[in-house]
């Protein structure tokens, strides 16, 4: 059986920096809840981070790449560089992956660990830009399709065309 990594803020789970989830309601992403299909993550929550934290985002307009080539770094709105923390959620992320043969990931878009297609752009202003959180781009560097959740059908379309390979 395919399995899927799944940010655990989209399976309900109160773990975002502010505290509360970002549920995602799907007809696919229950189907897949009811297969026993999801394997369920924060890699903030898994690397230390308490729930409520401080908002982070990668600095000057950079991406998840940046971060883990050492290039960039990511701070919180109190100025704490917290980049090693993020980097080892990535690689749990990543080891959990791995671990349960997960080939497609649905991550929460924004967050400078799961943007897929954008994240803040570092000035704590709203503001967002094209790129991929930290743990977006390390799972993609080994192979896993990563989608956002408003890409649901799309990584459901995979899903279907790889079980009829």
């Amino acid at each position: 059986m395919l399995k899927i990594l799944v940010s655990a803020c989209l399976a309900g789970h109160p773990v975002r920096y502010n505290g509360a989830a970002r549920t995602v309601r799907d007809a696919w992403l229950a189907r897949w809840r009811d297969e026993g299909r999801l394997v369920i993550v924060c890699p903030e929550v898994a690397a230390g981070l308490p729930t409520p934290r401080p908002p982070a985002e990668i600095e000057l307009r950079r991406g998840g790449v940046d971060v883990l080539n050492h290039a960039a770094s990511i701070y919180d709105n109190t100025g704490a560089d917290v980049s090693a923390l993020f980097i080892a959620g990535a690689r749990y992320a990543l080891q959990r992956a791995q671990a349960e043969n997960c080939r497609y990931a649905l991550l929460a878009d924004g967050s400078p660990s799961c943007g897929s297609t954008f994240i803040h752009d570092g000035s704590f202003s709203g503001a967002t830009h094209e790129a991929e959180g930290v743990t977006a781009t390390l799972l993609r560097q080994h192979g896993i399709r990563v989608f956002a959740e408003s890409r649901i059908a799309d990584l459901a379309e995979a899903i279907a065309l790889d079980a009829n390979v």
